[in-house]
């Protein structure tokens, strides 16, 4: 039997093309063969969130899984269930769920939020 080795370890940062403009702090979501874009709302495709700023075809560091920051898109209440929302924000709901708020956030405003996948 052959040696194998992950490409990425759980909860390393990983490294994609950016196929559309990408906000640092935004959800992205897998929308090509080695690419991301900033995710939809509901989305089942979100890989993680974008470190910095990047252009189309830029390389983009992701983290993914762990606590990470999110921008709320409506108010967010400490133990909501969370989802991907329009323009790679989150926002609570149970359809695609990607994990818990652990602190509370008005719109706009920064949540932490403990990534379930």
């Amino acid at each position: 039997m052959a040696e194998y080795l992950p490409t990425f370890k759980p909860g390393q940062a990983i490294t994609l093309k950016a196929s559309a403009a990408v906000t640092g702090g935004q959800l992205v979501e897998v929308s090509g063969s080695g690419t991301v874009g900033p995710a939809g709302a509901a989305s089942t495709k979100v890989v993680g969130v974008a470190a910095f700023d990047a252009a189309i075809n830029d390389n983009v560091t992701i983290y993914s899984g762990g606590v990470q920051h999110a921008i709320a898109s409506g108010a967010v209440a400490a133990g909501d269930v969370v989802q991907a929302a329009a323009n790679g924000q989150v926002a609570t709901g149970t359809t695609a769920p990607l994990g818990i708020a652990l602190t509370a956030a008005a719109s706009g405003a920064d949540v932490r939020v403990q990534f379930n996948r």
